[in-house]
């Protein structure tokens, strides 16, 4: 496939596909496997040097069970239908799964007069299984808790995953089985004639007759560079996280969730795949779709309010701070559009919910499409390495070359692995998604200089360079 499209262009003409996928995050990623294993030739086009480069690269990494979810939303319906399927295929893919289970807890008594509305939506979304605490129950179960909580409910379903290895995965799935990455392709223009798309990318023109706009942050920018127009605006949301070291994690067994209102979700506890405990996001409108500053003063107000959930938390060391965007929009509903006679789909607005909905939102725009007919026979299953601490990490096994990065324990051979294949890592930022490295406590103050000499030549912009802005 990469072979043909070579060829194509060293002719002076745009390689031809089935389907051309703008953006590759965990929705962009999560079409390109559903559609390459439909049958479909997919070419994935990347604004970046790296994937996950945008929304995806900051989330909470929470399987959501979608108990909270809109009822009778296409956005339930996708979480469902892509919490099933993650549960179905992660084995096969390698994907993690940390059994923790959620706590909803409400901290006033006008958020515990909401608590049977929450569970009563809970089961109208056909999550049945969640049973009501009070305030001593939840405490039973998580003594760290503080003492004013006033109640709560557990939702068992829910899910820890890492940040990251979901896409990955589903990307490398689609990339195996033939589809196309074109990355530092940032679309810049098209047009559609006789029943085929041209686009103009900043890595050289494509063709496909049917496009799919998953350009997440930019996706109402390129609704318009396509069609001349948008139906949607993108409101960047910016999240701030606060990641304390190992030994709090051991504070927290669920994910405590906080009573959502009609903005946000809210601040939520819970440890990590990497053995940290998050405390976050916040949720802060602006007009940057770009940079994610952090703020000190709402830092420390994540501190505080992490101390005041579990007051221990005094005792311990925060090691990393954070920001991601989402691409939030003026409804709260996902933004899907269609127009296959013009063969074109819009996916926008999937906001916090996009990594436990990927699988159902590729599956739900493959059914609009049509596709599903020929399906590849014996698709090919790559497994990802692992990253999460409660998997059998690559230190653990022979031959690995030495510990190259010691606050995360990343071996030499994860992260030769990790700069080659067809989706090698291309940018500081992508080789830390793929392998946790400078990711511990130093922050990678002591693994930089020998990190610098392995990715020599390898990466969009040196190390040595300076700080890619993919972090």
């Amino acid at each position: 496939m990469a072979q043909t499209a070579g060829t194509a262009q060293e002719r002076g003409n745009p390689p031809v596909f089935d389907v051309a996928v703008i953006g590759a995050g965990v929705v962009g990623a999560a079409l390109a496997r559903q559609f390459t294993l439909d049958g479909a030739r997919v070419v994935v086009l990347e604004k970046a040097a790296d994937v996950l480069d945008g929304a995806s690269k900051g989330n909470s990494a929470i399987l959501h069970t979608g108990f909270d979810a809109p009822e009778g939303s296409v956005e339930l319906a996708c979480i469902r239908e892509g919490y099933a399927a993650y549960l179905d295929i992660r084995q096969r893919l390698g994907l993690p799964l940390i059994r923790a289970g959620a706590m909803v807890l409400a901290w006033t008594d006008e958020e515990a007069a909401e608590l049977p509305k929450l569970m009563a939506q809970a089961h109208a979304n056909g999550v049945g299984d969640i049973a009501p605490l009070t305030a001593a129950a939840a405490r039973a179960l998580e003594p760290a808790l503080s003492p004013a909580l006033r109640g709560g409910f557990r939702v068992p379903g829910e899910y820890l995953i890492d940040p990251w290895s979901a896409a990955h995965g589903y990307l490398l799935q689609a990339l195996v089985n033939g589809a196309v990455l074109m990355r530092s392709a940032e679309v810049l223009s098209g047009h559609r004639a006789d029943g085929r798309w041209q686009i103009e990318t900043a890595a050289g023109p494509v063709a496909a007759n049917l496009v799919i706009n998953a350009a997440g942050l930019w996706g109402d920018v390129v609704d318009r560079r396509l069609t001349g127009q948008s139906w949607f605006t993108i409101r960047p949301r910016k999240g701030q996280f606060v990641v304390y070291d190992k030994p709090a994690a051991a504070l927290a067994g669920h994910i405590l969730l906080p009573v959502p209102n009609k903005i946000t979700k809210g601040v939520v506890v819970c440890r990590t795949a990497f053995g940290n405990l998050l405390v976050g996001p916040t949720a802060e409108e602006q007009e940057d779709r770009t940079h994610a500053v952090l703020d000190r003063a709402t830092m420390q107000a994540l501190v505080r309010r992490g101390e005041e959930i579990l007051p221990a938390l005094a005792g311990h060391e925060v090691t990393a701070i954070y920001a991601g965007l989402r691409p939030a929009t003026e409804e709260k509903e996902y933004r899907i559009r269609t127009d296959l006679a013009e063969g074109y789909i819009c996916v926008g607005g999937i906001r916090s919910t996009g990594l436990s909905a990927a699988l159902g939102i590729a599956a739900h725009i493959a059914r609009l499409a049509g596709r599903g007919d020929a399906p590849l026979a014996d698709p090919l299953w790559p497994e990802m390495p692992a990253l999460s601490d409660e998997d059998l990490r690559d230190w653990r096994k022979p031959g690995h070359g030495g510990i190259l990065c010691h606050c995360e324990m990343v071996t030499r051979r994860e992260v030769e692995a990790a700069l080659q294949g067809p989706l090698a890592a291309r940018s500081m930022g992508g080789l830390k998604r793929r392998t946790r490295v400078t990711m511990g406590r130093c922050q990678g103050f002591y693994c930089s200089a020998e990190l610098a000499q392995v990715t020599e030549g390898r990466l969009a912009q040196p190390m040595l360079g300076g700080d890619d802005g993919n972090g």
